[in-house]
């Protein structure tokens, strides 16, 4: 019996916008719910989750991800809020690391339940995991999180490690008047257990929008830091001009750190990526204002070709630039649990 041909097998025109920018990465919330509470991210109480009838199906996730891979969208990475508390999530990952032409497929979580999912997320073919952690000090932890469980993270990062992930990166965001502190002993961690480390520059996308810019501990600021305990770092290559890290090497050559600095030294210029929220909207950009819905294509039997065209929509709108800083700038009115990080 002759094999049907799936419609992923065939290339087309890729995904680009007006300032000449491929598209070739997708972030896939798969919820907005979480079971911590970092101040960055959600309201401490009182948070109002979509209910889980609007939320995308796995099988609805799949079907998008198949419509706009033969746009050369190649990577994949799952989020929310905390996508580990989706159910099943195992089953995704084999769906999607199934779709041809998808070469990609990596995971953010904040590690609280890494440890139990970890051995049938990789058996599922996942490759690559970030994690979230600012800290290794227990009180800061719950000052961020509002929450315990820094032990849990920390578990959830060696049951990775034992199950054979290789590529782990730990996350960890800075804030001044916080987290200065944190940088040495989360270097020093992350080189003795290599491990990769980046550290991200506070934006404003917290829920209370309580954000300023005396908050931001810019990215050179954590260099320097950086290299008063362990000297020079010198500049790595970077493999890839879109991605968001500006890599570095210890002068010793035991492990590296990544600096993101969306507010100090914005990456516009080479973001190639497009955002599906867990309720099915697609955003061009983070700080984006406005939304397509690929929900309501989805849910009526629209055709592929509708998903790609309005996915070419979306990403012929971006804008040049998240704007931040600049006169006129408005964050959006959703916070980062509901975009998805």
């Amino acid at each position: 019996m002759a094999m049907a041909v799936s419609t992923t097998d065939v290339s087309l025109p890729p995904l680009v916008d007006g300032f000449g920018r491929r598209h070739s990465s997708l972030r896939i919330s798969v919820t907005d719910r979480c079971n911590i509470r970092c101040f960055y991210c959600m309201p401490a109480e009182d948070v109002v989750f979509r209910p889980r009838r609007e939320l995308l199906t796995f099988e609805e996730i799949e079907q998008f991800v198949r419509a706009v891979a033969p746009l050369g969208v190649k990577k994949l990475r799952l989020t929310g809020g905390e996508p580990l508390v989706r159910s099943d999530l195992d089953r995704l990952v084999a769906k999607l690391v199934a779709v041809a032409g998808i070469e990609d497929v990596a995971l953010t979580t904040n590690g609280m339940l890494l440890a139990e999912q970890a051995a049938a997320l990789r058996a599922a073919g996942l490759e690559r995991i970030n994690v979230s952690l600012d800290t290794l000090r227990e009180d800061v932890f719950k000052q961020i999180t509002r929450r315990d469980g820094l032990s849990r993270v920390l578990a959830g990062i060696e049951a990775a490690q034992r199950v054979g992930f290789e590529r782990i990166r730990l996350n960890a965001v800075a804030i001044r008047g916080l987290t200065e502190a944190e940088i040495i002993p989360l270097a020093r961690f992350a080189r003795l257990r290599d491990l990769e480390l980046r550290f991200i520059e506070f934006m404003p996308l917290d829920a209370d929008h309580h954000w300023s810019a005396g908050q931001l501990l810019s990215g050179a600021d954590v260099r320097r830091i950086l290299e008063r305990e362990f000297g020079p770092l010198i500049p790595a290559e970077r493999p890839d001009p879109s991605q968001p890290a500006v890599d570095f090497r210890f002068a010793d050559g035991r492990g590296g750190i990544g600096l993101i600095n969306p507010v100090s030294e914005p990456f516009c210029g080479d973001c190639n990526r497009l955002r599906l929220t867990a309720e099915g909207q697609l955003r061009n950009c983070l700080f984006s204002t406005v939304e397509w819905d690929a929900r309501r294509l989805l849910r009526s039997g629209a055709a592929d070709q509708e998903l790609r065209n309005l996915t070419r929509s979306c990403v012929a709108a971006k804008a040049a630039a998240h704007g931040i800083g600049r006169p006129g700038f408005h964050p959006p009115e959703r916070a980062m649990y509901q975009i998805g990080g």
